[in-house]
């Protein structure tokens, strides 16, 4: 077993990598780049080594500075998780020649399924199913129909030179075919002078699920079973379970075995994932392999009990694997959602800043249910805007995929972050969505469920109940810290009316609330039972845990002016609590309305601004480029929302600029 490893990454699966090590007595060295030497997989290493400037093509992407970091140090072995250099042939090769071993497959299976087109010949190739479809010329209709019957319907009729949506039909039948066949055709020649077109299976409602396989260097390759992987956005994943709720033992195996085989059939040696696209009819077809460890590895984890870090260094030792497929079983559910430093309610821009409060949720696994949480920060810590904005991956297990959710639920509402946007609401949102929650799922779940974007959601029903008490049980304990001041003057003490009004929102709760030795008891109008709530809150936390009426309960609380900010299950609302003359005198009051900025173009999130496309006088069309600000390596445009003439350029490039400053302003 080796000494010492190198892991060549950063962040989260560096940390990651690190407590494997540590368990198994093996020392560890980091490399940083200047913008992570005071990151967390730094300060976990027993050794740590700088590799560059803050770009990561001039630091976490140069070969020779990783080599030479290894013997420097006398790593035997790097490690590489995923990103940057895992899926690079010639990583595994420079460390070959110098004499280090690469954690990982080796380099002629890397490249064998590196080239899409060539892996799709290779799965098909060992038997692994692929998507049906004639790539030959087709004669004329009659032909397309027989090919269509071959390959069952629905299928997809496709111009060869196609693009754009030209050219392309998706027939359910016969005689859709015939009349689709004959204008793709038709589309196709007009459109790119060529007419040739193909016919392949379209799939409907896709899933994405991926098999995890697992071989030594001794020819042996088992499979872990399944992930589902269906919740992405932008062909991002957000949220990931193990096992599929689709899958029944039979299609598990089905696919585990073709995972295998193909894995055999490249020589495949350490963990990687085979990734297949599945109907809802559980049809499925071989998408790519991706020939590392997987984001998402803590769900297989967690179901199997099998340390997929530990396997890989154990197989690159050398070692064969102590494991059969018999050996290999699923036990209960897990879900990992990936938490991102992003603004949901600005269409998921990238938020950058310092973590001002970090406070995760504690890591346990009590009565039958783990929460795990893979992290690369610290509270104090910073967000760069030169690296992948993952916060920390959030995984549950327990017996069933209900429990397994529902310890989602409750970790989400218990994980605390300030300083920067983050997605919890969104995901807390999703975890309670019944669609979701019902196990029917595809790859346009987010793009059909919240084809608007996200939104706040209002709080409703039993969340709505739980809102108002643990409002009114704050207000309660600040009212009692108040009548605590020292210096009152002397004389009867201060009382204050028991009945309270709750609103939250545009909705009222008019309720009770009364000290009952170490809980609060609060009562709503028109209830007979009283709900008791016990917590050890204080003034100044930032999450509000304890038990409603027995039951666990984690509330987000943010103070502002006259209220709280609250977030339960994926529903925000701002409270107010007064008495109920104060509610009264309340409704009195004019709302104020926030001025009308739409003369004005904001930054929507921190970042670089890359060009300004316009000068003071120019007029601009609605809809026009007029800006480009980068964060996190995106580049975002910013078009103009009306018709104007730029009045004043507040910005200009280079600028780095915090959300919401005015790049520029109309006349």
């Amino acid at each position: 077993m080796f000494k010492r490893i190198l892991i060549a990454n950063r962040g989260e699966i560096a940390c990651r990598v690190i407590k494997t090590a540590r368990r198994m007595g093996i020392e560890t060295v980091a490399v940083y780049s200047d913008a992570d030497k005071d990151a967390l997989h730094v300060a976990m290493a027993d050794q740590a080594v700088p590799i560059g400037a803050a770009p990561a093509a001039e630091s976490y992407l140069v070969i020779e500075k990783i080599v030479a970091a290894c013997k420097q140090t006398g790593a035997e072995a790097v490690h590489p998780g995923y990103g940057f250099l895992s899926e690079r042939e010639a990583f595994p090769k420079a460390l070959a020649e110098a004499g280090i071993v690469f954690i990982g497959p080796n380099p002629k299976a890397i490249a064998a399924m590196g080239d899409k087109i060539e892996s799709k010949k290779a799965a098909a190739a060992a038997k692994v199913s692929t998507v049906p479809g004639h790539l030959g010329v087709i004669a004329d209709e009659k032909e397309a129909v027989k090919i269509a019957d071959e390959i069952g319907y629905p299928v997809m009729i496709k111009a060869s030179a196609g693009g754009g949506g030209k050219g392309m039909r998706i027939a359910y039948s016969r005689s859709e075919v015939a009349e689709g066949y004959t204008r793709a055709k038709s589309e196709a020649k007009s459109s790119f002078g060529d007419d040739r077109v193909f016919i392949e299976k379209f799939i409907v409602d896709p899933r994405h699920i991926e098999i995890q396989v697992l071989g030594d260097k001794h020819g042996n390759v088992i499979y872990l079973g399944e992930r589902e992987c269906s919740i992405q956005r932008r062909n991002q994943k957000v949220v990931e379970e193990a096992p599929s709720p689709l899958l029944d033992e039979a299609t598990r195996r089905k696919m585990g075995e073709q995972a295998v085989a193909l894995a055999k059939a490249v020589g495949y040696d350490s963990a990687g994932t085979v990734e297949f696209v599945a109907g809802q009819d559980r049809s499925f077809y071989f998408l790519e392999m991706n020939t590392r460890l997987q984001v998402e590895h803590p769900v297989t984890e967690l179901v199997t009990g099998i340390d997929l870090v530990e396997q890989m260094i154990r197989v690159a030792a050398g070692e064969k694997l102590a494991l059969k497929q018999s050996d290999v079983k699923l036990t209960g559910w897990s879900v990992e959602s990936r938490i991102y430093a992003e603004d949901p309610y600005r269409n998921f821009l990238p938020s950058i800043g310092r973590l001002v409060k970090y406070r995760p949720p504690a890591e346990k696994s009590e009565h039958g249910v783990t929460v795990r949480n893979d992290t690369g920060v610290y509270e104090g810590g910073e967000i760069s805007l030169y690296y992948d904005p993952m916060i920390a991956k959030l995984v549950t297990h327990a017996p069933t995929r209900e429990q397994a959710i529902d310890a989602q639920a409750g970790a989400l509402d218990a994980f605390g972050i300030d300083g920067i946007r983050h997605n919890i609401p969104f995901l807390a949102a999703l975890m309670a969505h019944p669609r979701w929650r019902s196990g029917k799922l595809s790859t346009g779940f987010i793009a059909e469920e919240f084809p608007e974007g996200f939104h706040a959601i209002a709080p409703q029903g039993n969340v709505a109940r739980v809102l108002a008490a643990v409002a009114a049980a704050i207000d309660h304990v600040l009212g009692e810290r108040k009548r605590q001041i020292s210096g009152q003057m002397t004389g009867r003490s201060v009382t204050r009316d028991s009945q309270r009004a709750v609103w939250l929102g545009d909705e009222e709760h008019r309720l009770e609330v009364m000290r009952n030795n170490g809980s609060i008891s609060v009562r709503f109008a028109g209830d007979e039972p009283w709900i008791q709530l016990r917590s050890d809150w204080k003034p100044g936390e930032t999450i509000w845990t304890g038990e409603v009426d027995g039951e666990a309960v984690a509330v987000q609380v943010r103070p502002h002016p006259n209220s709280f900010a609250l977030a339960f299950r994926g529903a925000e609302t701002r409270a107010y609590v007064y008495t109920a003359r104060e509610a009264d005198y309340a409704k009195l009051m004019p709302v104020k309305t926030s001025a009308d900025s739409g003369k004005q173009v904001r930054c929507p999130m921190p970042g670089l601004v890359v060009s300004i496309a316009v000068s003071e006088g120019q007029e601009v069309k609605a809809g026009e480029p007029v800006a480009v600000v980068e964060a996190m390596k995106m580049e975002n445009v910013l078009r103009a929302e009306i018709d104007g003439t730029v009045k004043k350029v507040h910005a200009k490039k280079g600028d780095s600029l915090a959300v919401d400053a005015v790049i520029l302003e109309f006349a």
